[in-house]
């Protein structure tokens, strides 16, 4: 059952991810922050269509040869907290590394702006923990579930 009180709030705001090679990074003198080691699109029954985040995740996981406990920062789209709730049950994280800094029913849900503002939270985070690998996940509506797989450099 979703609700006011379970379900973030449509919001403004915006997010910026910069993305290039290392071979240009390195020619114009940008420092990376991170890399994008993985990512996947997964389908999910779309009379659940919630659920995308754990196959997305389960993908990214058994594709790199990781457990849960091998990531430092997870940061879920929380449009609605059954999303996380669920994908907490299933893939079972430390939930303190889990949207360390609040998720989208504290922070806002941007439409549009969900992937770009994941992954700057989960580069930062990255940063700021000298963390190494992070896993950015969301359901997109429709069945489906991404995931992307960060590593600090």
């Amino acid at each position: 059952m979703h609700t006011a009180a379970s379900s973030s709030q449509i919001s403004d705001g915006a997010g910026a991810v910069l993305l290039m090679t290392a071979d240009k990074a390195a020619a114009l003198g940008v420092k990376p922050l991170a890399k994008v080691v993985d990512t996947c699109l997964v389908g999910s029954d779309p009379e659940f269509m919630l659920t995308g985040p754990i196959g997305a995740t389960q993908k990214l996981l058994a594709d790199n040869g990781m457990a849960i406990d091998d990531i430092d920062v997870v940061e879920i789209n929380e449009a609605f907290a059954s999303v996380v709730l669920c994908w907490e049950k299933e893939v079972g994280p430390d939930m303190e590394r889990v949207n360390p800094n609040g998720g989208a029913i504290a922070l806002g849900h941007p439409l549009g702006g969900t992937g770009a503002i994941l992954t700057a939270k989960a580069v930062h985070e990255l940063q700021r923990t000298d963390g190494e690998y992070a896993l950015v996940t969301m359901c997109c509506g429709g069945g489906l579930g991404t995931g992307t797989l960060l590593q600090r450099v």
